[in-house]
């Protein structure tokens, strides 16, 4: 079976960055490029029909022109255009399970905004049975390297540590070396009540919560690291919101890496860091679905 990477195209500023971001991570993966636009009133294929009266014209131009623009731009590159007479949540879900990824357009949120979110792209997101990236309007194109002077670019993984996280570590170093980028591995934890005393926080007992999870950590890493010895690895442990932590390690990044848990739960969801990432990261993020 073709190994595909899915880009959903509706049009939008948000979609076509999506799509050259998608093109570069294709071309990357050496993966075939699919441009999927789904609108529930396509009507059935025509043939010989004059454009005037072909009522899938625009979708056809749609995809058309994605596809010329970023054979352009990607010579090498196999595109595909996709046409799916369906609801566009469905159709990408769907498609989602056939590829090595789906990537989709996102807007930037302010925080009043993101509570009020209820877009196709948070939907798919929170369904999807494989990774599913995010881009806005202004990540599409590559972007400079982060200055020497700045935080460390590269990819960013966010891991919580309470289970098993081989998904997102297999996706952050197959990702990191595909780009020929560093990798920085981010775990942030709460300081817990009884680290609290009567004249603040007992520094012993905190040490002791940071070597725990340097171990944990060390140990989650140490299989890839030998599986992918040419990645360059960091890791970044604090004692503060996890959430917090990770939205800043991934200030200058140039893809951040969530997971979502898949088990256990009454009803697709996201989790806080995961909401906080997709909501307001200025990378694309990427969110992997595991157990």
């Amino acid at each position: 079976m073709e190994r595909v990477l899915t880009v959903g195209l509706d049009g939008s500023p948000e979609s076509l960055a999506a799509a050259h971001w998608a093109a570069d991570e294709a071309q990357r993966r050496k993966l075939t490029l699919r441009l999927l636009h789904a609108w529930p009133l396509l009507a059935p294929e025509p043939t010989n029909i004059p454009s005037e009266i072909d009522q899938n014209y625009w979708a056809k131009k749609l995809v058309h022109n994605a596809q010329t623009e970023l054979q352009a731009h990607h010579p090498g590159l196999t595109v595909v255009g996709n046409l799916v007479a369906d609801d566009a949540q469905d159709a990408l879900i769907r498609a989602a399970a056939e590829s090595e990824m789906l990537v989709l357009g996102s807007r930037g949120l302010s925080p009043v905004e993101s509570y009020f979110l209820g877009d196709i792209s948070m939907s798919v997101v929170a369904s999807a049975e494989r990774p599913v990236v995010l881009v806005r309007a202004d990540q599409g194109a590559e972007r400079p390297s982060a200055p020497a002077s700045g935080a460390a670019g590269g990819v960013v993984v966010a891991l919580k540590l309470h289970g098993p996280c081989d998904d997102l570590l297999e996706f952050a170093f197959t990702t990191a070396a595909a780009r020929g980028e560093p990798l920085r591995a981010v775990h942030g934890r709460g300081i817990p009540i009884h680290a609290y005393a009567p004249w603040g926080v007992d520094h012993t007992v905190t040490r002791e919560i940071v070597q725990d999870a340097q171990k944990h950590l060390s140990q989650a890493l140490r299989p890839w690291r030998e599986k992918f010895p040419g990645v360059a690895v960091t890791d970044v442990i604090r004692l503060e919101s996890p959430a917090r932590v990770v939205m800043e390690a991934a200030e200058r990044a140039e893809l951040l890496i969530v997971g979502r848990r898949t088990h256990h739960a009454p009803a697709p969801h996201l989790g806080p860091v995961c909401q906080a990432a997709v909501h307001h990261a200025r990378c694309p993020v990427a969110v992997i679905p595991h157990d």
